[in-house]
């Protein structure tokens, strides 16, 4: 294990910025998102969570594809370059870092996304543990590990000082290139900050979220369960709950005009929406209970069925805090397993 002092950490990021672009938890108009380092940033090691999950430096909130240029009656194509640089993501949570092996399975199943490809090929992880979760926080229920992030590279904070140790072979490559910005260090204050956070762990209110009900009990029944009209009843459609989720990864294709040509690109898209997956003659999920049920079933019981046992949640809490009317994934889990929500 290495260490760094947090007073010259600085220097450390300069050190992967002058080679790599380098992403951290940086505070701006007093909200804190993964954004590219600069010097002067006001970078936010201690800040929990970032607003929106660090899933944008692999799956973008935008995204060009193509460009069709026209010249008279002849149109040509131009592809959008995939990343083919290396770039250190820094700061990553255990949540987040889980949520890219769901994404994964998605965008890495035959056929491989190559946009996606490309940016996991080329991205490194430093991830870094919690030592102050939350209440809305519930990772542990997915069999994450707060404590130690599944990351290329894990870090840890305690007193002033930034532990370091790789975990992969790109977590190596990154740490020989900054070999002589770290000193080496025991694991004593690690083991000690692990031990505590961990009884801090099992004593937060959704410690214990029974999930049980939902792989123990038919997919239709669980469908066609009434419930879903009042749990939905009050829900905006704001699509907030999908916009700031790790694992959520629908989009949409859109044409751009530029006056120079048609630029085509992706976006995130919301499940929650009127007009998600509208086709020619009518959205084939008319109602709000309809779009509320799909988003829940997906995270609850599809994918599950699709991956193996594995949720399509990571028990971040970002949409317990940011849901306008309070209502999400735990009130449902609670309502439909048959626990006080």
């Amino acid at each position: 294990m290495l260490k760094i002092a947090l007073a010259g950490i600085d220097r450390l990021f300069a050190a992967i910025a002058a080679s790599k672009k380098l992403y951290l938890p940086i505070e701006n108009a007093g909200e804190v998102e993964f954004s590219e380092y600069s010097e002067g940033a006001k970078v936010r090691l201690d800040a929990l969570q970032t607003v929106k999950s660090a899933k944008d430096a692999f799956f973008p909130f935008t995204e060009n594809m193509m460009q069709f240029h026209t010249d008279g009656k002849n149109i040509s194509v131009e592809a959008a370059k995939r990343v083919d640089e290396d770039f250190v993501v820094f700061g990553v949570r255990a949540c987040d870092a889980r949520s890219f092996s769901i994404l994964d399975k998605v965008f890495l199943a035959d056929p491989p996304d190559s946009f996606y490809a490309a940016r996991r090929a080329h991205g490194i992880i430093v991830g870094l543990a919690c030592h102050r979760p939350e209440e809305t926080c519930f990772c542990t229920n997915f069999g994450i590990d707060p404590t130690k992030p599944e990351t290329d590279v894990t870090a840890w904070i305690e007193d002033g000082v930034l532990y370091w140790e790789a975990q992969t072979e790109k977590g190596k490559a990154l740490t020989e290139e900054i070999s002589a910005f770290l000193e080496a260090s025991d694991e004593k204050a690690v083991e000690e900050q692990r031990e505590r956070t961990k009884k801090i762990l099992e004593r937060l209110p959704l410690a214990n979220l029974d999930l049980s009900y939902f792989k123990t009990h038919p997919e239709l029944e669980i469908f066609k369960r009434p419930e879903w009209k009042e749990l939905s009843s009050h829900c905006l459609g704001c699509g907030t709950c999908t916009f700031v989720c790790p694992t959520c990864q629908c989009y949409d294709i859109r044409d751009y005009n530029t006056g120079h040509g048609i630029v085509r690109y992706r976006c995130w898209d919301s499940c929650m929406y009127s007009d998600f997956t509208l086709m020619a003659a009518v959205n084939s999920r008319k109602s709000q209970v309809e779009r509320f049920r799909q988003r829940f079933m997906h995270k609850l019981v599809y994918n599950p069925i699709n991956h193996e046992g594995e949720f399509g949640c990571v028990g971040c809490g970002r949409c317990l805090r940011k849901c306008p009317i309070s209502m999400n994934i735990v009130k449902v889990a609670k309502t439909l397993g048959g626990e006080q929500a």
